[in-house]
């Protein structure tokens, strides 16, 4: 797979994520529709720090989110779990344009190099970016049925 495919591919669902949670007016971004156990909140971090973990950590790359989004976003994380309160919406829109930009720089000529083993089961970094893609899309699914939740309620 060629490396500007895989980074294209990352800034385009990026993007459709963005605009989507932009969506979601101010008073209603920490609702959580029923159904649903997170709120957009919730995803804008989770997002941004399970991407990190995919691409930064898993590669053995310096992380560069703090410590504590892992409390907040994780795998398995949820807000009626939260001891603190999260980083703001904008900072952690912001800090996913930023996110994109640094996997760019970092990773553009390395897609082919490989990896510890890890739970995703990726060979090299442009595996473990092309993970990251796929669980943006899942995250893409469950805002789009948040956003129409939303508005019904």
């Amino acid at each position: 797979m060629r490396n500007e495919f895989i980074l294209e591919l990352l800034d385009s669902r990026l993007n459709v994520f963005l605009r989507l949670v932009e969506q979601c007016p101010p008073d209603k971004r920490r609702v959580i529709p029923n159904g649903f156990k997170n709120h957009l909140h919730w995803h804008v971090g989770h997002v941004l720090t399970v991407t990190e973990f995919h691409v930064f950590a898993l590669s053995n790359q310096p992380a560069f989110l703090p410590e504590r989004y892992q409390a907040l976003f994780a795998y398995g994380t949820k807000p009626a779990d939260w001891q603190e309160e999260p980083p703001a919406w904008d900072d952690l829109v912001s800090q996913l344009g930023a996110q994109a930009v640094l996997i760019r720089e970092t990773f553009k000529d390395r897609m082919d190099e490989p990896v510890p083993e890890n739970f995703l089961k990726a060979q090299t970094i442009g595996e473990l970016i092309v993970s990251t893609e796929l669980h943006l899309l899942d995250h893409v699914g469950f805002v789009n049925a948040m956003l129409k939740a939303l508005q019904a309620e």
